[in-house]
């Protein structure tokens, strides 16, 4: 059961996490672009749907990690604390500052100051994301070896 639920989790993270941190990072560039036949436009409104898309798939990560942590035994670990804390932080630039930053900017996409912001704001959340899996092969303080 733990390599299924772990099996589960590390296969919701690359399917439902990357395409986010993907189509998030790629969103501010075509707000940027001005487009003749509002090409750009349309990508964008496409990225947003997927990085919306995802998130809700994306809900499958944290509560995979937290059943296998506890099959494992390890949910009181200081490496799974940190990062259960920063997939909280995670996410809550995603729920709070990435999907209604993009929102507005589609709204209005001349405002080339929030494109700059939600870019910003993006490489942070995938930075949060990148820590969370070096913490996730690293586990320091395990007895495995890694």
């Amino acid at each position: 059961m733990t390599k299924l639920l772990l099996s589960v989790h590390v296969l919701a993270a690359i399917l439902a996490i990357g395409p986010i941190a993907v189509a998030a990072s790629m969103f501010p560039r075509y707000t940027r672009t001005p487009s003749q036949d509002g090409e750009a436009l349309q990508t964008a409104k496409v990225l947003h749907r997927i990085c919306r898309g995802y998130t809700l798939v994306g809900i499958a990560v944290p509560v995979f990690g937290v059943a296998t942590g506890a099959r494992l035994g390890v949910l009181t670990d200081a490496w799974l604390l940190i990062s259960i804390v920063l997939t909280a932080a995670a996410a809550a630039l995603l729920a709070l500052g990435i999907l209604p930053g993009q929102q507005r900017l589609l709204g209005s996409p001349e405002k080339s100051g929030g494109a700059a912001r939600l870019a910003m704001v993006t490489g942070v959340f995938n930075l949060l994301w990148a820590v969370v899996v070096v913490l996730m092969i690293v586990r320091p303080g395990s007895t495995t070896g890694a």
